[in-house]
Formats: structure tokens, C-alpha cells, sequence
């Protein structure tokens, strides 16, 4: 099911950069652009919007007062020129501050928490029976000039090289050009856990370990040192109780 989303920005060329931006990803799906608040009200009755790119300074009504109207507004990101409105935004629960001129890579990041908070809302109307649980959850990383879909399930660990990291699966590896601080951050609310300052682990993937190491797939991944109290306080958590 796509996500359907809105642009609401008095300024044509910012409407088509955003548009631009949500046109790369295949499972997006614009249903209205919008100029001013007004018509984005008009927008969120005749559509069911998932997400919402907003402006703040347009006429009639400011984006921030907008969305104070609003009693059951859907996920928005602010895409703004103003950084003193931030903390007016995250007051009233934005899923992300973009500043303009926005980035496709900054765009990215802001879709990639959508997804993440997504799934956590799924799993709590679904909740687990008998441990059992089929995740689809997943991010989207830029590899050359494609966006790629990645299942969080199937990443195996990512390693970090200089300004680029390498993510693992079971059947492929994707490059693609971030920090390993961007993607720990991405993956924040997940399975996940960062052993070294070049290696990030998923915790359900990991079959053995020491103190000073993590084996994955059959490789052995060092721990780094500033990192091992809390990797270890993470593996003592989820190890099972061993019978005397």
C-alpha cells in the first residue's frame, strides 16, 4: 500500500523540488499540493493522508497554526527556511525539521523516521503471540543513483568506511555514501546495537560472542573498547538462562 502524502508551500519551486523528492520513491503517492493552509485543509478532508510536508511561513495562516487546528493530524514534516521555529514544531509532535534548501539525502533521513515510527504504531495494534512476529519494517539507503529498500530483518551488520558504510545481507552487500552516526540514528528503534566505531550489529543476526568479539554469519567482529559496557549490557539482557 503506498503512502499517501500532501505539499503544502506557497512557493511553487519549493512544491517541485519536494515533489521531485517523493517521485524517487516508488511506494509514495502524492494526492494534493497545496499553496496555503486552506487548501490543505481541504486536502485532509477529501483524502486519507499518511504525511504531510509543510511550510510555516505562507499567508492566511502560519504552518504552526495550522496544525494547532488540527485534532487528529496525520505524521508531518516541516520543510522551512526558519530555524526558530523548531522547537514550536517538535512541541507539537513533527516527525521531522527540514530546512531549506533540502537535500534528497536530508529528505531521505526524514522518510526513513516516518517508516520507523510507522512500525512501531503496526506492531502495537499487532501485538506478538507466542514470540512469534513477522517484521516488515525497512529503511531506504541511496546506492549510485538508486533508492533501494532494505528489509530491516535481512541486514546481517554494517561496517563503516571513512564516508561511506557497507551494508550486509545474506545475498548482497549495498554501499551507499552516509555516516555510520546517520545510520545508528536511522536505526535507533530497531534491533540493532553499534559494537565499534566501524561495525553496527543486528542483535536477532548475532550467533556467538565474547567480551571482545561478536560472531555474525560465520565473521568474527570486533568489539571496540568505549563500546563494550553497553554491548555487553545489551547481550546480558537478551541471553537466555543456561540450565546448571
Amino acid at each position: 500500500m503506498k503512502t499517501k502524502c500532501i505539499i503544502v508551500d506557497d512557493e511553487p519551486l519549493a512544491r517541485e523540488l519536494m515533489r521531485n523528492h517523493v517521485e524517487k520513491l516508488d511506494n509514495f503517492e502524492i494526492v494534493a499540493e497545496c499553496a496555503d493552509a486552506m487548501k490543505a485543509m481541504e486536502a485532509l478532508r477529501k483524502f486519507q493522508v499518511d504525511l504531510m510536508f509543510m511550510d510555516i511561513q505562507m499567508p492566511q495562516i502560519t504552518g504552526i497554526d495550522f496544525l494547532r487546528t488540527l485534532k487528529n493530524p496525520p505524521q508531518v514534516i516541516i520543510t522551512t527556511a526558519y530555524r526558530e521555529y523548531a522547537i514550536e514544531g517538535f512541541d507539537l509532535d513533527v516527525l521531522d525539521y527540514l530546512l531549506k534548501p533540502i537535500t534528497f539525502e536530508r529528505f531521505l533521513k526524514a522518510v526513513n523516521k516516518y517508516f520507523l515510527v510507522s512500525q512501531k504504531t503496526i506492531n502495537a495494534a499487532h501485538p506478538v503471540v507466542n514470540g512469534n512476529q513477522h517484521s516488515e519494517a525497512f529503511i531506504y539507503v541511496k546506492e549510485n543513483k538508486r533508492i533501494v529498500k532494505l528489509l530491516l530483518n535481512e541486514i546481517l551488520y554494517i561496517e563503516g568506511l571513512s564516508e561511506y558504510v557497507k551494508i550486509y545481507t545474506d545475498d548482497k552487500k549495498i554501499v551507499t555514501k552516509t555516516s555510520m552516526t546517520s545510520m545508528e540514528e536511522k536505526l535507533s528503534d530497531s534491533d540493532f546495537v553499534r559494537i565499534h566505531k566501524s561495525y553496527i550489529v543486528s542483535l536477532p543476526k548475532i550467533e556467538a560472542f565474547t567480551s571482545s568479539s561478536i560472531e555474525v554469519s560465520g565473521k568474527e567482529l570486533p568489539i571496540g573498547r568505549s563500546f563494550k559496557n553497553k554491548v555487553m549490557g545489551t547481550l546480558q539482557i537478551r541471553k537466555p538462562v543456561m540450565a546448571d
